[in-house]
């Protein structure tokens, strides 16, 4: 044990140092808003999915009950072998309905044809990132164009924490700030879903060292964006395909909250 002791280098581990060093470090603390407009469809089935839903759906048919149509054709069917029979009078037809079962399916198929689906895909262009109406059975997340140190960057709309405001409320000024007064949308808890944070180049350094960043999940409902009133470069409706243009290291912490669309 002696030996093992003599061959450890010494060190100054005091207290005071680590919290000295622990103290002068200074960080920017900033909000970030990761609004987000759900799919408004559902997506196109692939093809193993839609064989298995017509076998759900065969099943489903052949374990169900006869609905009320079937039990009135089948009533409609006895009827007229009842007629035929004699075992009915005309007197006692008079009180029969006057729709079978069977003109009320060819009733219901004709109205069929003349009815009109909506679309599924809109008029709104794949490539038209700025409209929030694109890929509609798709997550579309807002990204905008800031300058970030000495280059512009895409990132989530954030932006500095002000003193007697708590992190959400720096949240929703930032998306105010960025979006305009147009946006509705809905904020999902008081606490940050994300963090992220990165150190200043040493030049950039003056009173803080680097940015701490808290992530804020809110869902999109109506609105748009107004440019002209945004303190920023630009911005698009990105879908997570799309995300790449964001940094690498920022966009990992950004994928930690969002939901993985393929899986």
């Amino acid at each position: 044990m002696r030996s093992i002791l003599r061959t450890l280098p010494a060190r100054n581990f005091s207290t005071s140092s680590i919290k000295h060093n622990i103290k002068d470090e200074k960080w920017d603390i900033i909000s970030a808003v990761g609004l987000e407009r759900k799919p408004v469809i559902t997506r196109d089935l692939t093809e193993l999915e839609s064989r298995f839903n017509q076998l759900l759906l065969q099943i489903e048919y052949e374990r169900s009950h006869k609905s009320n149509i079937e039990v009135r054709q089948m009533n409609d069917r006895k009827r007229a072998q009842d007629v035929k029979e004699g075992k009915i009078s005309i007197t006692d037809m008079e009180s029969f309905p006057q729709q079978t079962g069977q003109d009320f399916i060819d009733a219901s198929l004709e109205e069929l044809k003349s009815f009109n689906f909506a679309p599924r895909k809109n008029s709104t262009s794949k490539s038209d990132t700025k409209s929030v109406n694109r890929d509609w059975d798709r997550y579309l997340l807002l990204l905008v164009n800031e300058k970030i140190g000495e280059n512009y960057q895409w990132v989530l709309p954030q932006g500095k924490h002000k003193d007697g405001e708590t992190l959400r409320q720096t949240a929703e000024r930032v998306l105010l700030e960025k979006c305009g007064g147009n946006i509705k949308c809905q904020f999902m808890g008081n606490a940050p879903c994300g963090f992220y944070k990165y150190k200043y180049p040493k030049l950039a350094r003056k009173e803080t060292v680097g940015a701490k960043i808290f992530f804020y999940k809110a869902e999109f409902f109506s609105g748009q964006i107004e440019l002209e009133k945004c303190n920023c470069k630009d911005y698009e409706w990105a879908t997570r395909q799309e995300l790449e243009k964001i940094p690498n290291e920022y966009l990992k912490s950004v994928k930690m909250f969002l939901i993985d669309e393929e899986h």
